[in-house]
């Protein structure tokens, strides 16, 4: 139970009207406000939150003035947050936007074009060794005619009459705190201050126009399924400020021999049961041209043997490894000669 006198919080008389202890709620959260920055105090804008919540509620205020506090909650407030009979009152109104304005020092901020995402395939060995893709893109760009200044060649400018050269302007809102002026962005001179005597022809002093542009990707070796590559800047232009950027997402197609474990990559071979047993050399495409394996004697079943260096790079000259996963191929028709000797090789206890 709060002992506060919401009265004297709020500096009102106790048989003050609604209409004055709205005044006194007005002209103390504005003083209070957190952002303002020359006597803010956040606990006690709480405070006379608290004490309007109370007294501007015929039912709250009755319970207050029998009781000293009301019944219904501990606090007040209804169960809602602290501020929230307080935004209840200022429906359809942005209250941060207006103290924002008005406590900020109209702070400026840098126009920023929109960014761009494009999705792009590229091939497994593409994507182990690098590659150069140029893609053709239809955006937002800097007029090549005028350069983005919005001025046909050869025009002087000349100071915008909008804001007297200032580049911005000043707006004036009335609110139920009051009336507040910001200052905007000049809308005819977009923050420059002066405006062309003629305006470009092309982009019709906008600086910018909708066209085609090709840009150019360098996909960097041993690029994964799924990474993302960023050019800061191709995104879409704004005029007077800096343009977005353009997000690629790689793809990375399914190679019919290799798949890929980290820095390694793996392939299946397929051997005979007899070279398994008795060892035997095979050649076999890697990345990097075709080499010859040599498979040692008793190799087992789902057995890996390891070819160094032929593998993803992985920067400063270092490469991963080529694992090749042995699969043994067993006959599945035996000629009256291959069984016998598989009968004496029985024999034998193998």
């Amino acid at each position: 139970m709060s002992n506060k006198n919401y009265y004297v919080v709020l500096g009102v008389e106790k048989n003050a009207s609604k209409e004055d202890i709205k005044k006194a709620f007005h002209k103390l959260a504005r003083k209070y406000h957190p952002d303002n920055k020359s006597g803010g105090d956040e606990n006690r804008f709480k405070e006379v939150n608290e004490a309007y919540q109370i007294l501007s509620n015929d039912s709250r205020r009755a319970e207050y003035d029998s009781y000293g506090h009301v019944f219904r909650d501990g606090s007040g407030s209804g169960g809602s947050s602290p501020f929230s009979d307080f935004a209840e009152g200022f429906q359809g109104f942005d209250v941060n936007d207006m103290f924002g304005d008005f406590f900020s020092g109209n702070r400026e901020r840098v126009k920023r074009g929109r960014d761009i995402s494009i999705d792009l395939e590229i091939s497994f060995n593409d994507a182990v060794f690098g590659t150069d893709r140029t893609v053709l893109l239809t955006k937002t760009s800097a007029c090549d005619s005028c350069q983005g200044s919005g001025a046909e060649s050869g025009t002087a400018f000349e100071k915008c009459v909008t804001c007297n050269g200032k580049g911005r302007v000043q707006e004036t809102r009335s609110s139920f705190f009051g009336t507040f002026t910001s200052v905007k962005e000049c809308s005819m001179c977009r923050g420059k201050g002066e405006i062309p005597k003629q305006k470009c022809r092309i982009c019709h002093g906008g600086g910018i126009v909708r066209k085609q542009e090709e840009v150019h990707i360098k996909i960097p070796a041993g690029m994964q399924d799924g990474e993302v590559i960023r050019l800061s800047g191709m995104g879409e232009a704004v005029h007077g400020g800096v343009s977005g950027d353009l997000y690629i997402r790689v793809h990375v197609a399914k190679h019919a021999t290799f798949r890929r474990d980290g820095n390694n990559i793996i392939m299946d071979l397929d051997i005979k049961l007899t070279d398994a047993l008795l060892g035997g050399e095979y050649m076999i495409e890697t990345l990097d041209g075709t080499i010859t394996l040599k498979i040692p004697t008793n190799v087992t079943f789902g057995e890996m043997l390891r070819v160094k260096n032929k593998g993803i790079p992985s920067g400063h000259n270092k490469r991963g490894d080529l694992l090749v996963k042995l699969n043994i191929r067993f006959p599945k028709h035996l000629s009256r000669k291959a069984k016998k000797l598989f009968g004496q090789l029985k024999g034998e206890g193998i």
